[in-house]
């Protein structure tokens, strides 16, 4: 068994042993009110070889759902050293630095700073630069040592001197911002609507490269993930947390619309699995 196929197999243990349950007899990522979506949620669920929770409070769902998410990126994402070097680090919103700590974004402290001693500055520029990432992954710059490991490349100051992936152009712990993943349980339009204005936000704020801008759910309604997939601009992909065991699901709710619009984000390279992420970010 190949070793990314066992921690996509272990995210699936740990998501149905902390979250991924029935309530009421109805699978906790379904739609009540909608008897395809609770049709194809319990058909997926099947397909999860592992004993399901009692579901934790709504409140704590997405919490749950972020760390186990950010576990699988970094196990999964450290095998791949040989394609994508560096020291990276990988941040969950309880626990996430502030976007301002990122080399792209940095400038932001110094307009919060200036609302905080000018108040009315607030009302002019809103607070569309306040950006809360579910789970963000940063990269280490850089020492000259490492820059010089095979051939020796650079020395003093003269050159390469405002580059941030060199560790001596910047303060001391300024990671560079790889990649903001949204962690969306299920979708509804509201959701998807703040998930595409936050991703519009990190292009427009930052300074210096976008980072990848993703979104992982466990959304059993392909039009429901339609609306946050469909189209391009903001965000790069989204991942489906089991994508071969929706496609069966869907194949088995007997659902044409659904099962077009599944086809349709597939084939599009809108729509990918959770596996697919890790190298995605290698990119």
């Amino acid at each position: 068994m190949n070793r990314i196929h066992e921690l996509r197999s272990e995210y699936h243990r740990q998501l149905c042993s902390s979250v991924l349950g029935r309530r009421d007899g109805i699978p906790n990522n379904a739609d009540r009110s909608s008897k395809v979506s609770r049709k194809i949620a319990e058909r997926l669920l099947q397909f999860l070889p592992y004993p399901l929770c009692t579901p934790p409070p709504d409140q704590t769902v997405g919490t749950r759902f972020e760390k186990a998410t950010a576990s699988f990126l970094q196990k999964s994402f450290s095998l791949l050293k040989h394609i994508r070097p560096g020291r990276w680090g990988f941040f969950v919103a309880e626990t996430a630095r502030s976007i301002e700590q990122f080399e792209q974004y940095e400038h932001l402290k110094f307009l919060s700073q200036a609302i905080v001693e000018h108040p009315d500055l607030a009302a002019i520029l809103g607070s569309d630069y306040i950006i809360k990432p579910d789970i963000v992954i940063g990269r280490y710059p850089l020492d000259d040592q490492e820059i010089n490991a095979e051939q020796h490349l650079l020395e003093g100051e003269e050159f390469a001197r405002y580059t941030p992936l060199r560790k001596r152009n910047r303060p001391a712990e300024t990671l560079i911002f790889h990649a903001s993943i949204s962690c969306k349980w299920t979708l509804r339009s509201d959701r998807a609507q703040n998930t595409r204005t936050e991703a519009l936000n990190l292009i427009r704020n930052r300074k210096g490269h976008t980072p990848h801008i993703v979104v992982v759910t466990a959304e059993p309604l392909p039009t429901r993930i339609a609306s946050l997939a469909l189209g391009t601009g903001d965000i790069d992909c989204v991942y489906h947390f089991a994508l071969p065991e929706l496609i069966r699901a869907v194949e088995e709710s007997n659902s044409e619309s659904q099962k077009e619009m599944l086809d349709m984000l597939i084939e599009g390279r809108r729509l990918r699995d959770i596996a697919d992420l890790p190298f995605d970010l290698a990119i």
